[in-house]
């Protein structure tokens, strides 16, 4: 068995389909094929139902799934261990974030921690929640930054990973100006003029906030996607120029919602959508310089 094979297999499961995995993992698709055949015949099961539409798991394959997801993140932190030990990079700090809190957060986030501590080299890699989660999965990063809510899923086991509340955040519907000053779509639309909506794509953590809580017993909206990204800034954009309405994070909404604003909202508060800010971190022991931090960090924020 090779560590190539169980990246491949992540690869398969994040991306559920045959060719866009093989196209991450740079090769051909039936190379990508037989190397997925040769793990399922190491593990002597099959991992993968192949009749579905989407590429979904098997039993064997849910089982199997987060022991590779432990091994190579493990390998890979030990790795980095190995790497580090005796240089400076042994006191760097490693986070992932969102793109949208790598934005409002991260940045007074890191001046706090300079402030009270001298952390070190940081890296920080925003990207999508799928991406986020991958990197932390592999163990090439230390800490994820991300938006939470109880409803709504995500690939961090609390079995392996510890979480810290460090805030909150609110979502919430907005549009564009009309030129009289009002709201130029408003929720909840009506049955034959649904009102177009600006969506999260799959890739994104707070996408997936939105489609649990909507799901929830809650207001009726009748709702047209005309346009998806998985960046928050991106639907802003797209509500400022009248496209549509977008549910956004207040924290990316300072000036927007001023009383000369380009963006109000689209309906009332009963359409808001209440989040935690939370950092993720493995349970398995990091670096020195990692600890440490975790350990001032407790100190301020909420333990989950």
């Amino acid at each position: 068995m090779e560590l190539s094979w169980l990246e491949d297999f992540l690869a398969l499961v994040e991306s559920g389909n045959f060719s866009r995995a093989a196209e991450r993992r740079n090769m051909t698709q039936p190379a990508f094929s037989r190397r997925i055949r040769a793990l399922e015949d190491w593990v002597g099961a099959p991992l993968f139902d192949r009749e579905t539409h989407r590429i979904e798991l098997t039993v064997s394959g849910e089982q199997f799934r987060p022991v590779a997801e432990d091994i190579v993140r493990r390998l890979s932190t030990g790795r980095e261990a190995a790497r580090e030990a005796g240089s400076s990079a042994a006191a760097s700090l490693k986070f992932a974030s969102t793109h949208a809190l790598s934005l409002t957060f991260f940045p007074a986030f890191l001046r706090k921690l300079e402030a009270d501590t001298a952390p070190g080299p940081v890296r920080l890699i925003a990207d999508s929640m799928v991406a986020c989660e991958r990197i932390m999965l592999q163990g090439q990063v230390q800490f994820l930054l991300c938006h939470h809510h109880p409803a709504a899923w995500n690939r961090l086991d609390p079995h392996e990973f510890h979480s810290l509340h460090l805030g909150h955040d609110t979502l919430l519907p907005v549009t564009a100006r009309s030129d009289s000053g009002e709201a130029r779509f408003v929720l909840p639309g009506e049955e034959g003029a649904a009102v177009p909506y600006l969506a999260y794509s799959e890739e994104s953590g707070i996408g997936r906030i939105v489609a649990a809580v909507r799901g929830l017993d809650g207001p009726r909206a009748w709702l047209d996607p005309v346009f998806t990204s998985h960046v928050a800034t991106v639907l802003k954009s797209m509500a400022t120029g009248g496209r549509g309405i977008a549910w956004l994070p207040l924290s990316l909404l300072n000036e927007e919602l001023g009383p000369d604003g380009s963006l109000v909202r689209a309906g009332d508060e009963s359409w808001d959508i209440g989040m935690e800010i939370r950092l993720f971190r493995p349970r398995s022991r990091q670096s020195d310089a990692a600890e440490a931090f975790w350990a001032h960090l407790t100190k301020y924020g909420q333990f989950v």
